[in-house]
């Protein structure tokens, strides 16, 4: 387990007390345990009286990383929810890194309070955790060799060239979209994470690497050529409608009055000048809010938005 702290500005004097009372309220007294179990208090109780939470994250830039040299998580997911949280009363972040398959797990499990790695928002995944309303919404790409020598723009070019290998990252939504366009499981390479998946790409393991817009992007701009995003590319459509995925935080499903409280702040929050100065930098712009869309309607399987 890897740990990434870091700090927190404090909120304003009336919405922090706000929070405390209503801590005090429903009776507050220790410490966050660090656990799932709720016989001392919810999670939102113990954080608020611990002033901290651990979050649990992938290394997927720019969603959720590692900054080695700053010592501490950073991302989209990391800082939007410093910023939220804050507004709480909670101050310190403690980043718990995973591999992107095992967040839902580890979250289960009590490994950390609140998913914040970009997820999306799926039917699947919300019959197992509660999802925050949705920060960001993103579509796909493929990153592809220097050239594109497949002419891959779309998953069902991958799908129609039968010699065609495309790498997904575990857990994420892409796999899905593969086999949804039609590319068989056999030639669908599953990689931990996006950085062995880049490898296998430069090293011909596959021809075509999935993911969302950003992520391409982003490890693209890490790269010493050889490798470009497929361009123009086309979104997967399924069931009659392109999909474009929604991110968002995840909680435990008996934390619903932690999803109130976060949901409270974050609307005041998304989409604000503040906001979109923070993102920024992660390579977000106002072409990727959310809209009034909430996550009640993303997890409505017909209405979904299918990482």
């Amino acid at each position: 387990m890897s740990l990434f702290p870091f700090s927190r500005k404090r909120p304003s004097p009336q919405s922090a007390c706000l929070y405390l009372i209503a801590a005090a309220i429903l009776g507050v007294c220790s410490p966050r345990e660090g656990e799932s179990d709720q016989s001392h208090g919810t999670t939102l109780q113990k954080a608020m009286a611990s002033k901290a939470v651990r979050i649990g994250f992938a290394n997927e830039a720019p969603f959720a990383y590692e900054d080695v040299a700053g010592g501490k998580v950073t991302g989209e997911a990391p800082e939007v929810a410093r910023e939220v949280l804050s507004h709480m009363g909670i101050y310190q972040v403690d980043g718990v890194l995973t591999e992107f398959g095992a967040l839902i797990p580890g979250l289960r499990a009590g490994r950390f309070d609140i998913i914040a790695s970009g997820m999306y928002i799926l039917p699947p995944r919300c019959e197992q955790i509660a999802f925050s309303n949705p920060t960001y919404s993103v579509g796909e790409a493929f990153a592809v060799k220097a050239g594109n020598p497949l002419s891959l723009h779309s998953y069902q070019d991958a799908a129609n060239n039968k010699d065609t290998k495309v790498g997904v990252v575990s857990g994420a939504i892409e796999s899905s979209y593969a086999n949804s366009m039609g590319i068989p499981q056999d030639r669908v390479i599953v990689f931990p994470n996006p950085a062995s998946a880049l490898e296998g790409l430069t090293a011909g393991r596959i021809d075509a690497l999935a993911g969302t817009r950003l992520t391409i992007a982003n490890l693209l701009q890490k790269t010493e050529g050889g490798v470009e995003m497929a361009a123009p590319f086309e979104d997967p459509e399924i069931d009659g409608k392109k999909v474009r995925g929604y991110g968002a935080f995840g909680f435990r499903r008996e934390d619903q009055d932690f999803v109130d409280a976060f949901n409270a702040e974050l609307k005041k929050y998304i989409g604000t000048r503040r906001h979109l100065n923070l993102v920024r930098r992660f390579g977000f712009d106002e072409y990727d809010m959310p809209g009034n869309v909430t996550a009640s309607e993303l997890c409505q399987p017909k209405q979904a938005a299918t990482k």
